[in-house]
Parts: C-alpha cells; sequence; structure tokens
C-alpha cells in the first residue's frame, strides 16, 4: 500500500522470492507553509529553480495553498529553514513567489525528509516472484514528489492493470507477466526521467555550494531531457511538446523521438544564454538563514 508497501516482507513470510528492487534517499528536505485566503496570481512557474534551492507553489482546495523550499539534505546551513522567520525572509526575496505569502499561515513550517526513490519489479529472472501478485502506484515505484505527478501515474497504472486482468483474469502467472511487461513499456519511463532530472539538479545544487561550474548531465539520454524542459521557454512548438510531458500526457523518452524535437531542444539551448531565475544568489541565501 503505497510508498510503505510492506509486500516484500508479505513475499519473505511466505517463503517467496523477494522482488527485485533499487532504493535510495532521493536527497531532498521539504520545508513547507500551508497559507488560506484569496488564491494568489501566478506570475512564475510551479517549480522555480533558484541557485541551492527551488520553490514550489501549489494551490489546494477552499482557498488554501502551499509553499514549499527545498534543498540537498546534506546542506547544514539551509536547515535553518524550518524556523519561520527565516523561512519567510527567503520566500520574500524571490519576486515571483513573494505574493504567495499574503495569506494567513494556518501551519508552522513543515520539514519534510527522507523521501526515497523506490523502484520494483516482480518478475526476476523472467518469472514472477509470486502468481497473482501486482504492485500498483507507489507500491511499484516513487520518486521526489515535486513534479506532482504521482496520482496521475497511480491512475495509469491502475488502468492498465483492468486491461490486463480483462487479459489474463484466469492466469495468475500471465497477470504478473503480462502486467510487468506493460508497465516497463508504458509506465517506467516515468520514473526513470524523473530519477534523471533530479539527478541532474542534485548535481547543479552541489556545484553551486561548493562554488563550482554547473556539471554537464552525465549522459546523453539526461542531456536531452534537461535541453527539453530548457528550451521550452524558448520555441513554441517546443514549449508544447514540453508540456505534454509536465502535464504527464506524453513521456519524454517518447516526445524526444518525433522528428526535429531532441536536435531542436539542444540547438535553442545552444544558442541561447541560461536563464537564471530571480531570487537570491548563494551568499544572500546564507546571510537570509544565519
Amino acid at each position: 500500500m503505497g510508498r510503505r508497501s510492506n509486500s516484500p516482507r508479505w513475499l519473505s513470510e511466505i517463503g517467496a522470492r523477494s522482488p527485485y528492487e533499487e532504493q535510495e534517499d532521493c536527497g531532498f528536505t521539504y520545508y513547507t507553509r500551508y497559507f488560506c485566503g484569496k488564491e494568489p496570481n501566478r506570475i512564475g512557474p510551479v517549480f522555480t529553480p533558484v541557485g541551492t534551492i527551488s520553490i514550489l507553489t501549489l494551490p489546494g482546495d477552499n482557498g488554501t495553498w502551499s509553499v514549499t523550499i527545498f534543498t540537498a539534505s546534506g546542506d547544514v546551513p539551509l536547515k535553518n529553514l524550518r524556523q519561520p522567520e527565516k523561512w519567510t525572509s527567503t520566500v520574500r526575496a524571490c519576486p515571483l513567489q513573494a505574493h504567495w505569502l499574503d495569506g494567513e499561515p494556518i501551519t508552522e513550517v513543515l520539514a519534510v525528509s527522507g523521501t526515497v526513490d523506490r523502484y520494483r519489479r516482480f518478475v526476476v529472472e523472467g518469472s514472477p516472484v509470486a502468481t497473482g501478485l501486482v504492485a500498483v502506484a507507489d507500491a511499484w515505484a516513487c520518486t521526489n514528489p515535486s513534479a506532482g505527478r504521482g496520482l496521475t501515474v497511480g491512475f495509469k497504472h491502475a488502468v492498465r492493470l483492468r486491461d490486463v486482468l480483462r487479459e489474463t483474469l484466469d492466469d495468475p502467472r500471465a497477470l504478473v507477466e503480462r502486467f510487468q511487461e506493460v508497465t516497463e513499456a508504458e509506465i517506467a519511463p516515468w520514473y526513470h526521467s524523473q530519477i534523471a532530472i533530479d539527478r541532474v539538479r542534485f548535481a547543479q545544487i552541489e556545484a553551486l555550494r561548493e562554488g563550482r561550474e554547473s556539471p554537464q548531465p552525465a549522459d546523453e539520454q539526461s542531456r536531452r531531457f534537461t535541453s527539453l524542459l530548457m528550451a521550452m521557454i524558448l520555441d513554441p512548438d517546443l514549449f508544447r511538446h514540453a508540456l505534454e510531458y509536465i502535464a504527464t500526457i506524453t513521456p519524454i523518452q517518447e516526445i524526444l523521438q518525433r522528428p526535429g524535437v531532441a536536435d531542436g531542444a539542444l540547438a535553442a539551448v545552444s544558442a541561447s544564454r541560461p536563464l537564471e531565475m530571480p531570487g537570491p544568489d548563494r551568499a544572500q541565501l546564507l546571510d537570509l538563514v544565519r
């Protein structure tokens, strides 16, 4: 059930093999505060990287919203963001997000860390670890939640389970094998792309903390992913392509296979200056949280 699913333990207790599993701390800590009032007008992106922090501004129900700053978990000075005055000063220093504080706070600053990236396969070495058992949504795989697509990917996964059940209802082994095939082909790309993008962002943060130039993505696929997301503000056609990924309509791997998209994104980024969102630089940020 969800991120905390105990399915590996359940399998062990009945003498079954364990599923294949990859797991690691995503490396981010989140500092969130909730507000109520008149919902602010959006003048910046939902997700905005600003130097060594990123900011999420998310509307909720019934006149509520949240503002989140998230950082590298190992960034010790920024742990002071759990203090409301330090957190508020930091958001106020970000021009595209400062007005999201113009409401009534309804919580303190809530800190969350230890969020894991996890991926499981229930077919190992060509055979199900147990017949008739499948895992859906976060019980199958989960990532850093900043992209906000967990529910949508989970619903997509559940719909595909419905389809596979129609095909294999009377064959518990075929159910697991076919669902694994469908999951890898249609759902796993969302997990793998988010992991790649997160690792690029984490490497950027670490470089800025250490006063180094941001490194290039470690592999060609990650370079193409990040190029499309950077190029979407430079070209209207690339914007429409990238929006399909952001809105959880089409995996970015599939989008990049379309004629001209990957090369066009790389060319657009190469021909432009890096875009920096307005907000405090590293030195200013450290002054804000002292």
